[in-house]
């Protein structure tokens, strides 16, 4: 029986909610391929502020989708990377990626009240 999502005390929203947002899902996905420095995901993904990068990767962690390990080195040395759990999410979000550069032209004409999709 598949959850009623659409139930405000149904669990899978809260579950939605940690990738929902532009931020953790682009973490997640540039994670998918490895480890990360904290200057690293900040150049990779571009917009991002320092401290919304901060922010969400502690969310992740706090959620169990990244590991933050911090290295004993100075000047400190911190590196991200995807738990198990986090690395189930690699191949959905790989997908919704392919979805949305398959489909960004139609999405564009629509905005622009265009015919596509009609």
């Amino acid at each position: 029986m598949e959850p009623d999502v659409f139930d405000p005390n149904c669990g899978s929203r809260e579950v939605l909610g940690l990738i929902a947002d532009k931020w953790s899902a682009l973490i997640l996905y540039a994670l998918r391929g490895g480890t990360l420095r904290h200057a690293e995901l900040h150049r990779a993904i571009g917009g991002i502020s320092q401290k919304m990068l901060t922010q969400t990767l502690r969310s992740l962690e706090a959620d169990g989708l990244v590991r933050r390990v911090a290295l004993p080195v100075v000047p400190p040395h911190v590196e991200y990377s995807l738990t198990t759990l986090g690395q189930s999410l690699s191949p959905l979000l790989t997908e919704l990626c392919r979805w949305a550069e398959t489909n960004l032209t139609e999405v564009r004409a629509a905005r622009a009240g265009g015919t596509l999709g009609v």
